[in-house]
């Protein structure tokens, strides 16, 4: 295992808040927090939506593939947030888990997309806040 915080996204497509979040930590953190993502259904791709919502900031996530959720996703990660999810997520002792309350983008267009995106961005920020001095400790 790493030294370095881990951080696993959770929702049930793969293609929407999950990826976006990922993508937010991965351009606000850089190296210094590992990042994944998955999904307990993935769907077939990104939500097109997600990657245009992306592209305005500047994160491009068109290249990215849903994944399915597999226990040792879980087990490698120090901290599982969960989007929508539910119960799907395998739950191990000594793993923080949270649940991020967001809107579903699937089946909406851009202008949908936009909230949600900032909204992921504010928690991905106070996230990186939060583990980072553990990353130092």
């Amino acid at each position: 295992m790493s030294d370095k915080p881990s951080v696993l996204f959770v929702c049930v497509h793969n293609a929407g808040r999950s990826q976006m979040a990922a993508a937010w930590l991965t351009h606000l953190a850089g190296d210094r927090i590992e990042v994944r993502s998955a999904g307990s259904t993935p769907g077939r791709e990104v939500n097109p939506a997600a990657v245009e919502a992306m592209a305005e900031v500047g994160i491009d996530i068109s290249a990215e593939v849903p994944k399915v959720l597999t226990i040792d996703a879980v087990r490698e990660s120090d901290v599982c947030i969960t989007m929508g999810c539910g119960d799907t997520c395998p739950v191990f002792p000594g793993k923080r888990y949270l649940d991020w309350k967001l809107d579903d983008p699937a089946g909406q267009g851009v202008d949908a997309v936009r909230p949600i995106r900032d909204e992921i961005k504010v928690l991905v920020e106070g996230l990186i806040a939060e583990i980072e001095p553990e990353a130092r400790a």
